[in-house]
């Protein structure tokens, strides 16, 4: 199944927002920053990536539900679908 931005909706935004704090965290490392103050902003981050992915799958699943409410075949399998949000966890 291709994406596209109708069916990721603000994962992009999410996708952004992580990037903008990874460079932070690298930054804040590079300057010597406290352990803490670093592990609480990469904590950020893999929350922010955690969520854009659950919000992709999520849009897959609507999507098939959608098609298959159309009477037309699901564009992937429910199944794989389950094995990437598993993935994920």
């Amino acid at each position: 199944m291709e994406l596209n931005e109708t069916m990721v909706g603000d994962a992009t935004v999410r996708l952004r927002r992580a990037h903008g704090q990874l460079a932070g965290v690298i930054s804040m490392i590079e300057a010597g920053e406290d352990c803490v103050k670093v592990l609480t902003q990469l904590a950020a981050v893999s929350k922010a990536l955690d969520r854009a992915g659950f919000k992709i799958v999520a849009s897959g699943l609507r999507h098939c539900q959608e098609a298959q409410a159309r009477g037309e075949a699901a564009p992937m399998p429910v199944e794989e679908l389950e094995k990437l949000f598993l993935a994920l966890a």
